[in-house]
């Protein structure tokens, strides 16, 4: 399994010099996010405030979906199970919010600050299988190592 997350992480880090600020921090982290998975349509972080996901920064097409709550669509269920999810086929997700009609899978990578769930990294693609257990890995390494330079309380 490949599992290299270093550029992501250099880029996170230098940028880290500068600020701990998380929006501006997870700017950089779907930019670099961006570079290294091509394959994703769309690539953004909601904030965990409360019983609710809330969108921050991302890059793709608009989306409608500014606030989740807790146990809905693929980022609902991350939270409610506490696991990341790999979905090869949203088709087959009973309760998937669809972000717009051409997503066929999505990653969700939960984000952790001080032990505690403050947020996730959210991926959808175009194609179906989209996303692999090597490419959950990188993504995992990199919420961990985001998680870690941010300074988030859970609401």
């Amino acid at each position: 399994m490949s599992c290299d997350a270093s550029s992501v992480l250099s880029t996170l880090q230098a940028k880290a010099m500068e600020t701990q600020e998380p929006d501006v921090l997870g700017t950089t982290l779907v930019e670099a996010l961006t570079e290294e998975l091509p394959q994703a349509s769309w690539i953004g972080i909601y904030w965990l405030r409360g019983q609710e996901l809330v969108l921050g920064p991302f890059r793709g097409p608009e989306t409608e979906h500014t606030r989740i709550p807790v146990g809905t669509g693929v980022c609902g269920t991350a939270i409610a199970t506490g696991e990341d999810q790999l979905v090869d086929d949203v088709r087959e997700v009973e309760n998937y919010l669809a972000c717009a009609a051409d997503v066929r899978s999505e990653m969700v990578v939960l984000i952790q600050s001080r032990g505690m769930v403050v947020g996730q990294i959210d991926l959808d693609a175009n194609a179906v299988g989209a996303f692999d257990d090597d490419d959950l890995c990188v993504v995992r390494a990199i919420a961990d190592g985001f998680g870690g330079l941010i300074d988030v309380q859970p609401l």
